[in-house]
């Protein structure tokens, strides 16, 4: 694809309506299926953050995991808002339209879009555990801070793993959550939570 064709291409993305000050969390992810531990991890998040919006960003497919029965966009937009109604959750899949399953390619066009509003990018204790296995990383930590919440049996795996020990310097203290939308990045913070043993592999296993 050219730059020409991506460039035209960004122009006509629908992205959820939003104000310039707004603190948006960005929370990606296939979804398949979403689960009360997605639900914990995005309630959890716009309440200790005092987030405006939580945007469940639909992936078309995650880049380090295989596609093999992923079913369609709209399918899991439906199961999302199916178990996670709150009149400041979002449900958007213009990664679709975008052309990239990629957070960093995503997180740029957000911030070039909306330079005024106040992107979080929201994820579990289990992405950071393989955060620095995710195309530029790197790049994302530079962009917008980051919040984690906890997941059963992944803190210390999170905690421990090479991200987030080459970024203990940008590590906020957990009561200062509120503050992490207004901070310059890198920042992150790491929330401690009720806890869902839910997975969407395990439910992939067994539906009943």
């Amino acid at each position: 694809m050219s730059a020409a064709t991506t460039h035209r291409s960004a122009f006509s993305v629908r992205t959820p309506p939003v104000w310039p000050g707004a603190r948006v969390g960005l929370m990606g992810g296939s979804f398949n299926p979403p689960h009360d531990g997605h639900v914990v991890v995005a309630r959890t998040s716009l309440r200790r953050l005092r987030l405006d919006q939580l945007w469940w960003v639909v992936t078309p497919g995650n880049p380090l995991k295989t596609h093999g029965g992923l079913p369609a966009v709209e399918k899991r937009i439906e199961a999302i808002e199916a178990i996670a109604s709150h009149p400041k959750m979002v449900t958007t899949a213009f990664e679709t339209d975008l052309g990239t399953p990629y957070t960093a390619a995503t997180i740029k066009f957000l911030i070039t879009r909306h330079p005024q509003t106040r992107f979080v990018w929201v994820m579990g204790a289990d992405n950071l555990a393989t955060f620095h296995r995710w195309q530029r990383w790197r790049d994302i930590t530079a962009m917008v801070p980051i919040a984690v919440i906890d997941r059963p049996g992944w803190r210390f795996p999170g905690l421990s793993s090479p991200a987030a020990l080459s970024l203990a310097a940008a590590r906020m203290r957990e009561e200062d959550a509120r503050f992490l939308p207004f901070q310059r990045p890198p920042a992150w913070i790491f929330l401690t939570t009720r806890l869902s043993n839910q997975s969407s592999t395990a439910l992939r296993s067994d539906p009943t």
